[in-house]
Parts: C-alpha cells; sequence; structure tokens
C-alpha cells in the first residue's frame, strides 16, 4: 500500500529519481488518496465488525499497479530503470512501518498471547518481516493439522507480501518487456500493454480456475492476485486517452465509490473470492481512476481530495498495518470471539492514533532522512530487519526449551491422564502438579513415528505407505488405516508393537476415513480413489490385523454415524480373509477445549461437555445388522469421557490439541487399555 502525498508531488515514489517538472502535475492524482483512505476504512470496518471480504485490498493492489507502471513506464521511455534506487526507495517506504509492527506484536505476543499460539505467531511474523507470509499461509492451508488454526495477529500481512513479490518482480518485468520491444523494433508502450493484457487474462482465468477447486489456496496465492495489478497499469496506459465529458465524469466516480462500499455488503464473497468476483472492487475502484478529475463541484474527487481524506489516505498503510494486531489483542485480552459496537470503535480508536504516531515519527522522519543516499535506505533495511529476526528467533528457542520440558510417559504420577477414569484410582501425585503438555507445545503434540519406511503406492502418488522401524520377524502385522483421528493411536500403538515386536504399518490420509465414500467431503473424488487403493495395497498385505474408523462425527446433538461406506470396506476385507478392529470416534468440539481452558483461567469446569449430549450410550454399529463377521469393535469412550462429562484435562493431561483431536500425550496414557483390546483381538 505504497504511498505518494503532497510531498511526493514531484518525485518518482517508486524509482527515486526526480520526474520531469511537466510531468509532475499530470501525475499527481490527489484523489488517489482518498480512494485509498476509503479503501482502507472499508478494510478496518469489514474485519472489525464484519468479519467479511470488503473489497478494498483489491483496490490497493490496483493502484499499485495504476502507478508503478505508470511510472516504470516513463522511466524506461526516459532511458532505463535505476533498480537500486528503485528498491532502495521501496525499503525505507514499507520497511519502518511494517517492522515496527512487527516489533510490537512480538513485544505484545509474548506478554498476551496464549502460549498455545506461540509457535504460529512466531513463523508468520517471520514470514511477514520477509514478505513470504502469503506463502506461508498457503504452506498452512495445505498441512491439515494447520488449517485450523485460528487467525494470527499478522495474518493481513499477506496482501503486503503480495505487494513487496509485486515491488520486486514488477520492475523486472517491465524492464525486460522493453528490451525485447526494442530488439524488435516494437514501441515500447505497445510492448508492454500487450504484456500486461496476456498477464491479466492468463491471471484472471488461472484465479477463476483455482478458486473453484482451492478457494483457501487461491485467496493468498500471488499468481491469482497478479491480474489486479495488470488491470491498474492497463489503466495507466490508456487513462489520459480517454475522452469523457464533465457530467459522464461525474457519474463514473460516484458508480466506482458507491459500487466498491456495496461490494461486501451485496456479496458474500467470503468463500468464492477471488475469482471473477474480484473484478467488482477493482472494476469499481478503475472507475474512480477514470474519472480523474471532473471540476465538477459534486464530482467524486472534490470529496476524495479533500484535506481530510487525503490525510487518512497517508495513513492508509499504517492504519492496515496496526488495525488487525489490535483486533485480535482485544479478543485475546477480552477472551471474545467478536466484538460489539463500543469495542468495535475501542479498536478503530486505538488504530487509528497508533497509525498517527508511527506516520508521523517513524515514517515520514525516515523517509526525509537520507533519502537521496540509495545505499542508506539499504543500511536502514538491515538495522531494521535484523532485531526483528533476532526477537523471533530468541522467542523460538524459549518457546522450544518450553516445549521440551516434559516427555510424554506411561507412568508418571503427576500426570497419570487415562487411567484417572478408572472406578479404583487414586491419586499419588504432587498436588500442585502442572497439566501437560505445555500449552506452547500443545498444537504440536500430535502422534507420528520417526524413523518410519515409507513408499508410495505404484497405483497412486499420493497413498503412502509407512512401516515403523522394527527389528527381526515380526510376530504379528498390523494396519492402521483411516484419517487423522486413526493417526493419533500411533502414539500408543507404536510403543506396543516395539515392545512386542509387532510390525505396525500405517496408510493414513487427513480427512478420509476408511470408507468406500467420501463422507468429510462428500464426493471428494481423490479421496475416494485414495481408499480404493488403500483396500487394493492391504488385501496385498494379508496383516493380521486392521486398525480403522468405526464411527465418526461425535458432536453435540448425538451425530455420530457408522456409514455404510465403512461397512463396504470391512466386506471387503472379510472377503480376503482380513480381521479388522474398528475404533469408536472421540468427540468433537465447537471450540478447542484448551482455548476453552485459557479463556476461562485453566478452570476445566465450564469446558466439560455432558457426555449424554454427544455420545449415545449405545454406539451407531451396534444397530447395525448386516456386520461381517471380521469386524469387531473397540470403545475407548470411558478413558476420554467419565460417566457424566467429557472434561478438558483427565489426571493432568490435556485431552485435546484441538477442537477435535486428541494429544499425543494423552493418547500414550491410554497403551494399557489400547493394548488389551490388541492382545484380545490377536490372541496375543
Amino acid at each position: 500500500m505504497q504511498h505518494l502525498s503532497s510531498a511526493d508531488r514531484h518525485v518518482d515514489p517508486s524509482l527515486g529519481v526526480p520526474a520531469a517538472p511537466s510531468d509532475a502535475a499530470r501525475r499527481y492524482r490527489p484523489e488517489l488518496q482518498g480512494l485509498r483512505a476509503v479503501a482502507v476504512l472499508l478494510v478496518v470496518v469489514y474485519h472489525v465488525w464484519l468479519g467479511r471480504v470488503s473489497g478494498g485490498v483489491d483496490v490497493f493492489f490496483l493502484i499499485s499497479g495504476f502507478l508503478v507502471t505508470g511510472q516504470l513506464v516513463r522511466a524506461v521511455v526516459r532511458g532505463g530503470i535505476d533498480f537500486a534506487a528503485l528498491w532502495g526507495r521501496m525499503v525505507r517506504r514499507l520497511f519502518p512501518a511494517a517492522l515496527t509492527v512487527l516489533a510490537a506484536v512480538i513485544v505484545v505476543g509474548v506478554l498476551v498471547l496464549p502460549e498455545n499460539r506461540w509457535f504460529q505467531t512466531i513463523r508468520e511474523v517471520v514470514a511477514a518481516a520477509l514478505y513470504l507470509e502469503n506463502w506461508q499461509l498457503v504452506a498452512d492451508a495445505a498441512d491439515y493439522f494447520h488449517q485450523h488454526d485460528e487467525a494470527s495477529v499478522v495474518q493481513h500481512f499477506w496482501s503486503l507480501s503480495i505487494q513487496g513479490q509485486f515491488y520486486l518482480v514488477w520492475p523486472v518485468a517491465i524492464a525486460v518487456v522493453a528490451v525485447v520491444a526494442r530488439l524488435l523494433g516494437v514501441g515500447v508502450r505497445r510492448a508492454v500493454a500487450w504484456f500486461l493484457v496476456v498477464v491479466f487474462a492468463g491471471s484472471l482465468a488461472y484465479s477463476v480456475v483455482l478458486t473453484g477447486s482451492d478457494q483457501p489456496l487461491a485467496y493468498f496465492h500471488s499468481l491469482t492476485r497478479v491480474w489486479e495489478f495488470a488491470f491498474g497499469g492497463l489503466l495507466a496506459l490508456v487513462v489520459d486517452r480517454v475522452a469523457l465529458s464533465r457530467g459522464a465524469r461525474v457519474l463514473l466516480g460516484w458508480t466506482g465509490l458507491v459500487g466498491l462500499v456495496a461490494c461486501g455488503l451485496v456479496l458474500t464473497v467470503g468463500s468464492v473470492f477471488p475469482g471473477w468476483l474480484a473484478l467488482w472492487p477493482t472494476a469499481c475502484g478503475a472507475a474512480v481512476i477514470a474519472a480523474g478529475t471532473t471540476g465538477s463541484a459534486v464530482g467524486v474527487d472534490r470529496f476524495l481530495a479533500s484535506p481530510w481524506a487525503r490525510y487518512l489516505g497517508d495513513l492508509s498503510y499504517a492504519l492496515y498495518l496496526w488495525h488487525w494486531p489490535v483486533l485480535v489483542f482485544y479478543l485475546v485480552i477480552r477472551h471474545r470471539e467478536a466484538v460489539g459496537l463500543a469495542g468495535g470503535v475501542f479498536i478503530i480508536a486505538v488504530s487509528a492514533a497508533l497509525a498517527v504516531a508511527t506516520h508521523h515519527l517513524v515514517e515520514l522522519p525516515t523517509r526525509r532522512t537520507g533519502s537521496a543516499r540509495t545505499r542508506d535506505s539499504y543500511r536502514l533495511g538491515v538495522l531494521l530487519l535484523v532485531p526483528v529476526l533476532v526477537a523471533a528467533g530468541c522467542w523460538q528457542w524459549v518457546s522450544e526449551r518450553e516445549a521440551a520440558s516434559y516427555q510424554a510417559a506411561v507412568d508418571d504420577p503427576d500426570h497419570p491422564g487415562a487411567p484417572a477414569l478408572a472406578p479404583d484410582f487414586e491419586y499419588w501425585g504432587a498436588e500442585d502438579a502442572s497439566i501437560v503438555p505445555p500449552m506452547v507445545t500443545l498444537p504440536r503434540d500430535f502422534a507420528g513415528i520417526t524413523g518410519s519406511r515409507c513408499v508410495f503406492s505404484p497405483a497412486n502418488r499420493e497413498l503412502e505407505i509407512c512401516t515403523a522401524p522394527g527389528s527381526g520377524a515380526p510376530r504379528k502385522r498390523i494396519v492402521v488405516v483411516g484419517d487423522s483421528h486413526m493417526q493419533q493411536f500411533l502414539a500408543a500403538l507404536a510403543p506396543i508393537a516395539h515392545r512386542r515386536n509387532w510390525q505396525l504399518t500405517y496408510v493414513l490420509r487427513g480427512a478420509c476415513p476408511f470408507s468406500a465414500d467420501s463422507e468429510v467431503v462428500p464426493g471428494e473424488a481423490g479421496c475416494v480413489k485414495w481408499n480404493a487403493d488403500a483396500a487394493r495395497e492391504i488385501r496385498a498385505m494379508r496383516p493380521d490385523l486392521v486398525f480403522t474408523n468405526g464411527t465418526r462425527d461425535v458432536r453435540v446433538g448425538l451425530t455420530e454415524q457408522t456409514p455404510e461406506g465403512f461397512v463396504a470396506r470391512w466386506r471387503e476385507l472379510d472377503r480376503a480373509g482380513i480381521p479388522v478392529l474398528a475404533v469408536r470416534d472421540n468427540p468433537r468440539f465447537s471450540v478447542a477445549p484448551s482455548a476453552c481452558l485459557v479463556a476461562n483461567g485453566m478452570d476445566p469446569g465450564p469446558c466439560s461437555v455432558p457426555r449424554a449430549e454427544l455420545l449415545a450410550t449405545e454406539a451407531p454399529y451396534t444397530r447395525l445388522t448386516d456386520l461381517p463377521p471380521n469386524v469387531s469393535f473397540a470403545d475407548f469412550s470411558d478413558w476420554i469421557c467419565d460417566y457424566e462429562l467429557c472434561p478438558p484435562v483427565v489426571g493432568n493431561v490435556h485431552v485435546y490439541l484441538d477442537d477435535n483431536h486428541l494429544s499425543a500425550t494423552y493418547v500414550t496414557t491410554m497403551t494399557p487399555f489400547v493394548e488389551r483390546e490388541l492382545v484380545a483381538r490377536l490372541g496375543e
């Protein structure tokens, strides 16, 4: 969200070189600052109160493309681009405010964020500082166990990261196009125009396709947003050639502004953005820019070029940077999921005050001091960036030490876990024993086996077959197949298999239980094929037992079920003579029990859900009459919930790492009960 304030009228804000005086007045567009003001207000209001996409960020992309492309084209026409000055000026303009906010996030985050959000915040702070936050969010969206992370304090840096990448790549692209144009004897402006058309069409098409197939990926992907910058660039090349009457300009300007304000209200764009719908806010922004200076007392430019609008436009970058951390910290401190009218006004007021202070005490001084020396700009960038990265590294080091402070054990008297639910249990541990695992490591406390030998199925490159390390000829062979709710049992199965010299093989895919259908995402072809190929591989292995899902969707309202697709797979294995142990699912919650604990001062009472609201007395598979004879069932509910409640903590151990997965530490304490079920089925 690059700025062009009145101080920059005669300076090319992208290239950092003096502009021709005759061009300065023509290129200074005061209404653009007002358009930025509207865009940032939309972003802030929608984030604070509505939780929806406003289209404001798309306008920022459009404006950046408009300004930077025009400046670059003028530069190459005049002789060339000074890349060192260009990027140096960008460093001086973008780094100070952004890194100031990131430094503040680290300090406040250490003080107020729950420890279970530390690792996520650290990695995103580093990504934001390096202008890679959008790709970090893409990676997290692709990682099954990060898909449900809470919105981080710096998540909004995704758009700044895309802009930073644009500032780095776009000048090189324009320079290359200019060189090719001269070699071919083609006009530079015409060559750039065709380049922008190709980029616009290709990026928009990719955005539409990817939004339809993987919207979370499309939302943060750099290539799905490039067309918005290209749109702005095309506008920069043609806007001065559009001849409109004063009345047409007035109408066009107000139509664009009203359309932009209405975008988020009219369109429910959260799950289908960017795609085609991103044309709405960008087209509206383009209409305002194309309207230009109307000279009319009722023109939108008169409103947008007013002193207050231009000043708010000057603050837009800092206001965008501050509003999201202030919002997230407010929600954390107040233990809220949303804000009311008064809370929202408070958040906006604090954000505005911080933006004013940042603009006057950080942005303006660093822009003015030594701005003519490119070398100083890079030095300033390093001096600002290094402390933030070092601080994030120190935070990571402290977090890792805390995470390593406890190792799960079956016989820990201070942390008995599941055995504490036994009717005759007596606690012999310390009265002041802590709850484990430490909150800082809880989100990462998921079962896994190091040293496994993994191969991909020749029939399906997404089907990974892993075998836990072992020694000698195994006495029994077990295959674990299904979704993440089967993977969580590896914390108990691995030590059992190692101790008894059983071969443990696991074939797992998140959100895809072992079934003939796709229940989690109905009709998902990839899951259906994965399960068919997994079944084929298991039949070829002929294990002594298959450990898999028996039910799914245990939620408040008694929604638990045993889908027919599960039974169909059991029948297939029955025909192959392979026994199946199907496991009853554990409860799922609307809010992670650990988050509830933090919000209630670690008091488990308000976070305990009545068992009768989650689990029926009889599991759903007991009502089925056509089950194949090879299947038996294991119900560990009594080792997760007591007779009346399903609590977040049992025996000083966190039961859940998120809103539906058991923590590896807790599953480890369930080992004796899991082993008892396996021995009964395997005859050992």
